[in-house]
């Protein structure tokens, strides 16, 4: 078979690529550095991730970007169809490194680490991603960090701003203290200031808190700290380390006393580390791992913890929390979740603990998000409790028909007082239940003057009623509002209410999401034209989704957005899952190569039927491509469920 010379000339330029990749330190940077700059674009895709790490100073400083490359490894981890919505170099560079550091670092694999593992399984990559990375997940083994590895941990300890704890820790096993060691060096030592749990291990979370923000000594972690030797754990406490250290086992009633707030105690043992060989002071690990021919250990410093997310947040863990929230006057975030409903009365013990901790002019608490809250009731209960709050988030799911017995407290509508403003600039509020009554929002949105986010989803309003009291209060009380993001409720009934507040606000970002807004418009196509004219009136709008909307045909009303004398600036559209056919895409192209965006559109286009005609939507994408960047995944109509749904 003949071989064009196009094709040819293709064919040799790729061995040329292949052949730089793999003889890369034989050729060397400069002479990269002196190709032809449409040559080196063309280069990048086809480098290893560490050849990408050492060209991109000098190319920077040449004003070119290794952002292709980045986005070429990323899709050949994740597959062709998953879309890498990374528009810098430096954000798809560390999404890069931060997926393979984990991998290459414990030894994990994937079919991408089996292919490149002789380009990853080497000190330089690490070196190389260590540099890049801002998280470390905490995993075993880490012992390599104390040995050969531990040049690499000098290094994490300056760049690591956030650790995961992704496993349970056996207190009482010789493997725990190697682990809080590192963890010790990369909170007290480090530049660390978040910690994320991801284990339900109250006695490991009260090693954590302890000295680093709340004064609070929790009494079973005192007594294992200031045990000599390992045989003060006696071999019940060792059989049931499992249970004990990583379930209910920390001393319940101990946590439950009422909070005294007590100076912070010093932990340096006085044993000597090389008679026991077991110990969780922070500063005898220190010692202990130290190389014997290193620097000599002073006083270790402590590190504050001010971003503190468990994930895995059940009661005990609660109860150890509850007791250090008085004095944690360094804490300004605090994520708490649960994969069960937390208890009334949990919720209740949290809301007693923040309220002392608000009541300190020293509290920094600024972010708050919790799930799952068994009822909406509890989110005024918490808003109450820390009134100095700037951000709350929280998911409800109520499980249980009908009212609700809940203690009683004073409110503010039914005594006649005006309720307390708060300086709440964020609410994101997930909501799964039956029925919700929407005043819990607007009672909120009223007490809020310099409100400037607010995202809910899920809310469902007793048959008969309507979400425009929503826009309305928005109108009303919250000019400063810059995002709205709403999810899966009901808007087809609230247009003359969304065009009232689109007329005079500063929305920066608008999502309606599964919003199901054409639903109840006998004029579909007109009605989405006066929602256009007002979106274009919003001149700071920069983001607008409208995905699942079953825009389908009437997707061509938006390009509307990007007419006349006074275009829209929206520079980000989304209108993914909302079943456009690839024709229906096409005449929307066209109507937007007439009206042109003044900057170039990023346009969502995932979860479309493009297979339907795969001819004509590729000749869709091919009119966007010069002004828009596209975000498109792969569909599958043979998935007959998820086209049922579409349609809906």
């Amino acid at each position: 078979m003949a071989i064009s010379a196009k094709g040819g000339s293709l064919c040799l330029k790729k061995i040329c690529f292949q052949g730089v990749r793999k003889h890369f330190s034989a050729v060397g940077v400069e002479a990269v550095l002196g190709l032809p700059t449409p040559l080196i674009k063309d280069l990048l895709p086809h480098l290893t991730v560490c050849q990408l790490d050492e060209l991109q100073p000098a190319l920077n400083q040449r004003g070119l970007s290794t952002h292709p490359g980045w986005i070429r490894v990323l899709q050949d981890m994740c597959g062709p169809n998953h879309v890498t919505d990374f528009d810098t170099e430096e954000e798809a560079k560390h999404e890069v490194m931060r997926m393979l550091f984990t991998l290459v670092f414990y030894g994990f694999t994937n079919p991408f680490v089996k292919r490149n593992i002789a380009n990853l399984n080497t000190p330089s990559f690490l070196w190389a991603a260590a540099k890049c990375i801002k998280h470390f997940l905490l995993t075993t083994p880490v012992e390599s960090l104390t040995a050969e590895r531990r040049p690499l941990l000098n290094l994490l300890e300056k760049r690591i701003w956030s650790v995961g704890v992704s496993q349970s820790i056996a207190i009482s096993k010789r493997r725990t203290q190697t682990a809080l060691y590192v963890l010790h060096r990369l909170l007290d030592h480090g530049v660390a200031k978040k910690i994320v749990v991801h284990v339900q291990c109250p006695i490991v979370l009260a090693w954590i808190l302890h000295g680093r923000g709340s004064q609070y000594v929790n009494p079973d972690l005192k007594e294992l700290l200031e045990s000599k030797k390992a045989s003060c754990v006696s071999q019940t406490a060792s059989a049931s380390a499992d249970g004990a250290s990583c379930g209910s086992g920390l001393g319940t009633g101990a946590a439950e006393e009422q909070v005294t707030p007590c100076k912070r105690s010093k932990l340096d043992s006085a044993e000597d580390p090389r008679r026991s060989n077991f110990t969780l002071d922070p500063q005898v690990l220190c010692r202990t791992f130290t190389p014997r021919d290193g620097p000599s250990v002073g006083a270790c410093p402590w590190g504050r913890i001010d971003c503190l997310d468990i994930r895995q947040c059940g009661s005990d863990s609660l109860r150890v929390l509850n007791s250090a929230l008085p004095t944690f006057f360094c804490l300004r975030s605090l994520t708490l979740h649960s994969f069960l409903t937390f208890r009334d009365s949990d919720v209740l013990s949290l809301a007693k603990a923040l309220k002392q901790l608000s009541d300190s002019s020293h509290s920094s608490l600024a972010d708050l998000n919790i799930s799952v809250l068994p009822c909406t009731w509890l989110v005024e209960v918490l808003l109450d409790a820390s009134p100095k709050l700037a951000s709350l988030t929280a998911e409800i799911q109520t499980l249980m028909w009908g009212q609700r017995l809940l203690p009683q407290r004073p409110r503010a509508a039914a005594s006649g007082v005006s309720a307390e403003r708060l300086p709440l600039e964020k609410l994101d509020i997930k909501v799964a239940e039956l029925q919700t009554d929407l005043r819990f929002v607007t009672s909120v949105l009223r007490r809020c003057p310099q409100f400037t986010s607010l995202r809910l989803a899920g809310i469902r309003l007793p048959s008969g009623s309507s979400l425009s009291q929503l826009f309305t209060t928005l109108s009303d009380s919250n000019p400063l509002l810059r995002s709205l993001n709403l999810e899966d409720l009901k808007l087809s009934d609230c247009l003359p209410e969304i065009l009232n507040l689109l007329r005079d606000c500063k929305l920066q970002e608008l999502r309606f999401n599964d919003c199901r807004l054409l639903e109840q418009w006998s004029n579909k196509e007109e009605s989405l034209q006066q929602l256009v004219d007002a979106l274009k009136a919003v001149p700071s709008l920069h983001a607008l989704s409208l995905a699942q909307n079953r825009l389908a045909k009437n997707v061509c009303v938006l390009a509307e957005l990007f007419s006349g004398p006074a275009p829209s600036s929206v520079k980000r559209l989304d209108v993914s899952s909302n079943f456009i056919q690839p024709a229906e895409l096409l005449e929307f192209a066209k109507r937007l190569r007439i009206h042109r965006p003044p900057h170039r559109l990023t346009l969502d286009l995932r979860v479309n039927p493009g297979d339907r005609d795969p001819d004509t939507w590729n000749a869709a994408l091919k009119r966007l491509r010069p002004f828009c960047v596209l975000l498109v995944k792969g569909w599958s109509s043979t998935d007959t469920m998820a086209d049922h749904i579409s349609n809906m």
